[in-house]
């Protein structure tokens, strides 16, 4: 829950302390951002996480509404209220008309990047270190949207490549929406409190590709996200994630590939959100 507005000083304090981490998970990205988040959970007591409301004046967030397109595959396209576009796991395929100003990537398979992304594209996000060493670290403000990751492993011929995923998180007219990419694995503690608040998620349902769909709701549950946005699904029937996710999400199939959301527009009972295309 947002803390009081009288605490707000004391949350940017302690948004500028490193996360506690769970014994064994010291590769969850938990590092302070250079701006502070208004997503990110202060890791006291995990699981149990109080949640900061705190608005930096790096940031020219304002609130509005936000439209998130189904584009294909992993891809949702972002608009923000000033008129920025971001695309989810960009691989020129999806999402590129009109040419948005930021994209981010994922490396898992060659539909979730691109090697040779449009010039134009003012923002390249990958979700790996191209030079390897450290994990990528992504901590970015464009107009009124900011942009940042949490690193994740990935499945490489039969191991783990250790941070060349990243969940994104994108803070937009007070919203917080994250996109977990090809998540390959059970998330931490440190995981869940790098990640903070979600009011909405964009998650993959292959069943297999990424992880099972009892692996995929369960982290779906925690997440505990307003929209549930479904995508990566392949030929797995919707009907199976949406029994795992059991009758405590409403479910509302549209016609339409696109959708407005504002703030105080979401859904007081979480839901199931599934666009047309996917």
């Amino acid at each position: 829950m947002p803390l009081p507005r009288a605490a707000a000083l004391l949350a940017a304090v302690l948004l500028s302390l490193p996360l506690a981490a769970a014994p064994g998970a010291a590769r969850a990205q938990a590092q302070t951002d250079p701006v502070p988040s208004k997503c990110l959970a202060i890791a006291q007591a995990l699981p149990s996480v109080t949640y900061a409301s705190y608005v930096p004046a790096q940031a020219t967030r304002t609130s509005g509404e936000v439209t998130i397109t189904y584009a294909g595959h992993s891809t949702y396209v972002i608009e923000s209220p000033g008129g920025v576009r971001v695309a989810t796991d960009y691989s020129g395929i999806y999402g590129r008309d009109p040419l948005p100003r930021v994209v981010t990537m994922n490396k898992a398979h060659t539909t979730h990047f691109t090697t040779s992304p449009d010039p134009a594209i003012e923002h390249v996000l990958p979700g790996w270190n191209p030079d390897g060493g450290e994990p990528a670290r992504h901590a970015v403000v464009v107009d009124d949207v900011y942009i940042r990751n949490v690193t994740t492993d990935i499945r490489r011929f039969g191991t783990m490549e250790e941070n060349a995923n990243s969940i994104f998180i994108f803070e937009v007219a007070d919203l917080c929406i994250g996109h977990l990419g090809h998540l390959h694995h059970a998330l931490t503690d440190a995981h869940y409190g790098a990640i903070g608040r979600l009011d909405i998620v964009m998650v993959p349902v292959d069943g297999g590709m990424t992880q099972s769909l009892a692996n995929m709701s369960e982290i779906t549950t925690r997440l505990s996200s307003s929209i549930v946005l479904p995508m990566h699904r392949h030929s797995t029937p919707m009907g199976e994630f949406l029994a795992m996710m059991g009758n405590s999400y409403a479910v509302d199939y549209r016609a339409e590939r696109s959708f407005t959301i504002s703030l105080r527009d979401l859904p007081r009972r979480p839901t199931i959100l599934i666009l047309q295309g996917v």
